[in-house]
């Protein structure tokens, strides 16, 4: 499933960082976290993949 705002595409990124090793499990806010703890590497990747072109900063909750 593709990233649907690029807030949600950077937060995956930060959280497959950390899932790697690549950077501090405790440096993680918000999304992130729960990213971690809660997807697996694949998924992670596959929203980190996401082109940022053409997406919105934020997509609202509706």
């Amino acid at each position: 499933m593709p990233a649907k705002s690029a807030a949600q595409q950077k937060a995956a990124g930060a959280a497959l960082s950390a899932k790697r090793g690549e950077t501090p499990k405790k440096d993680l806010q918000g999304a992130s976290r729960a990213m971690e703890k809660s997807m697996s590497e694949k998924e992670l990747k596959e929203l980190a993949s996401t082109s940022r072109k053409g997406k919105p900063e934020h997509v609202s909750k509706d």
